[in-house]
């Protein structure tokens, strides 16, 4: 890729990947600019400007580097290409094709390549949508072209101010990106050309719409314990911190295939290599239930291992939610999974120690909870121009090390999101998954049962936790039977609803009105009285309604085998003859 050049500079200073400029005339605050050393070229991006000094991050190794080489100023901020053609790819944090530099470069990616964000040459069948005359603005579509299962919307800039008018535009037929399909005229009388993609700085959120509107509508992510007891709305945000190997990134797949959404996005911001490696090759892999085919068609991949500079992995996190955003301008409503944004903070600790800045809790910066809580706020549910609607919900996983909640990541980014899914090695290690603490996690989002149900449910998973550690120290002959059949309770509600089994279709794949009706049967029996006289009697009622409570949840929905199954878990309950108590009749209408 080639840049205009509107300045130079020469290096005075260097500290790992922090380079000192010295330069004459105006240099901007985020601007790009390109190292010469020898024969290739360095990106980086001004991050502080002092006098004539200005101070740049590089996105590449700095070996090499001495003073008085060449820097060469673009003008330009650190963008995004917007534009047919971005569906299935893999770049990495610049927007780089990854394939595309594997081919150039081979196993071992070379310093200094660049590479076209999207494809010049490959035409686009472009169809018009206005006309001659017609009056447009910034975030207002004038044509369409179809992107695999998606119409691809080509859009006046985001960057054009005011209103305009289209002096000509492009018949039906095949078109690259960079051909004019249109011309237009401001109010001055100037012609102004456009192309069907065109450049948008990350760091600034696209805010093309008519009306921010309150995330109310759940977000289904088929997985029982988010979307019954710790939802995500459309539009919002939420955070999965846990120690390593606990299960994020494959609670995050999980999400990603079966969530109610078009788009996805992975942000791989940092993440160990191999973790990413195994996205690279399983995501093409996966089957969309939706469609069919493959997963990769409605998912972009952006990719940096935390063997890559640090500087490129707060790029990978703005370029991630910026493509966010120019799908939720088509009236999509696309996911974006974060992963992980801890290393996004180590990443801004190191820059911020090389700037010498006062330093903040375990030397952080004192901006860390600015920086997060920025990034969050760009997720949004919002009505478009057109009346359409579309959003963006953003999921960040944290890794906070041994699991330390209480470490400075993990508590600037519970200030900012809207659900907390905590992962405990305890769950992990007991092979329950998700991992998904229940006595930790938190929504502030509405989900798929009422919140009366949920709360039922939460308070026998409570009072069985309590009576499952006293029985640590008195024992089960210790315990009442009473406290030992609400104990039973809470074993039988994390094994048969809490956790779940990712690799059956049936299992992983389940549907609100499945949650809802599974949850009634569950509330009926959860809060039921039995007649058991031993604590023998009531573990074996509970593990024969467990096993079949399980074998249920592996039928299709409403099958015949399903309503066997059922009528099989009602005979077992009143061979105990169970009886709904009152607090249980009232979580139902009618008490039925």
């Amino acid at each position: 890729m080639t840049e205009n050049i509107t300045n130079t500079g020469k290096v005075v200073g260097i500290n790992g990947n922090l380079v000192s400029v010295q330069f004459d005339g105006n240099v901007s605050l985020n601007e790009i600019c390109y190292i010469r050393v020898d024969d290739i070229i360095l990106k980086s991006e001004v991050i502080r400007i002092r006098g004539n000094i200005a101070q740049i991050q590089v996105y590449e190794t700095t070996h090499g580097i001495k003073y008085g080489d060449i820097v060469e100023f673009t003008g330009e901020m650190l963008y995004a290409e917007l534009g047919p053609g971005l569906l299935g790819q893999i770049y990495d944090g610049l927007q780089n094709p990854l394939p595309i530099l594997a081919k150039r470069a081979g196993w071992f990616l070379e310093r200094g390549i660049y590479e076209n964000f999207l494809n010049y040459e490959r035409q686009w069948h472009f169809k018009p949508t206005a006309k001659i005359g017609d009056t447009v603005r910034a975030g207002e579509y004038i044509g369409t072209v179809p992107e695999n299962s998606f119409t691809h919307k080509i859009f006046i800039p985001f960057y054009l101010l005011g209103n305009y008018k289209i002096k000509s535009i492009a018949d039906e037929g095949e078109y690259t990106v960079k051909e004019t399909i249109a011309v237009l005229t401001d109010e001055k009388g100037n012609d102004i050309p456009i192309s069907m993609s065109f450049r948008w700085p990350v760091k600034r959120a696209i805010k093309c719409y008519s009306e921010r509107l309150a995330p109310t509508e759940t977000m289904e992510t088929k997985v029982r314990l988010i979307d019954s007891f710790f939802p995500v709305a459309k539009g919002g945000t939420y955070c999965i911190p846990g120690p390593f190997g606990a299960g994020k990134t494959v609670l995050q797949h999980t999400t990603s295939k079966y969530a109610d959404v078009d788009i996805v996005i992975i942000a791989a911001c940092g993440e160990r290599a191999g973790e990413v490696v195994e996205t690279l090759t399983e995501f093409p892999e996966l089957i969309d239930p939706k469609t069919g085919r493959s997963l990769m068609e409605r998912t972009i991949i952006i990719c940096n291992t935390s063997s890559m500079p640090v500087a490129s992995r707060e790029a990978s996190v703005y370029t991630s939610v910026t493509l966010a955003e120019y799908y939720r301008q088509m009236g999509l409503h696309v996911l974006l999974l974060a992963d992980s944004t801890s290393r996004w903070a180590q990443a801004l600790r190191e820059m911020s120690g090389r700037l010498e800045e006062i330093p903040g809790e375990e030397a952080f910066p004192a901006y860390l909870e600015s920086y997060i809580a920025a990034f969050y706020e760009r997720a949004g549910y919002v009505r478009l121009p057109d009346g359409s609607t579309g959003s963006v919900t953003i999921g960040g996983t944290v890794s906070p090390a041994g699991g330390n909640f209480e470490e400075p990541v993990t508590q600037a980014t519970l200030k900012v999101v809207g659900a907390f899914h905590g992962l405990s090695r305890e769950r992990s290690d007991a092979r329950k998954y998700p991992a998904i603490d229940p006595l930790i996690s938190w929504s502030k989002y509405k989900g798929v049962i009422s919140q009366e149900k949920s709360a039922f449910c939460r308070s026998i998973l409570h009072h069985g936790d309590e009576i499952g550690s006293m029985m640590k120290v008195v024992g089960e002959d210790g315990t009442s039977l009473a406290d030992f059949i609400i104990y039973l309770k809470e074993e039988m509600l994390d094994a048969v609803y809490f956790q779940q089994n990712s690799f059956d279709l049936t299992e992983a794949n389940c549907g609100k009105e499945r949650q809802r009706y599974v949850t009634d049967k569950l509330i009926h029996i959860l809060g039921s009285d039995y007649n058991l006289n031993e604590k023998d009697e009531a573990r074996s009622f509970f593990n024969r309604l467990r096993q079949k409570f399980i074998d249920w949840n592996y039928t299709e929905f409403l099958s015949d085998s399903f309503k066997k199954t059922e009528s099989e878990i009602d005979s077992i309950y009143d061979d105990a003859n169970g009886t709904l108590s009152n607090e249980a009749k009232l979580l139902f209408k009618g008490g039925e």
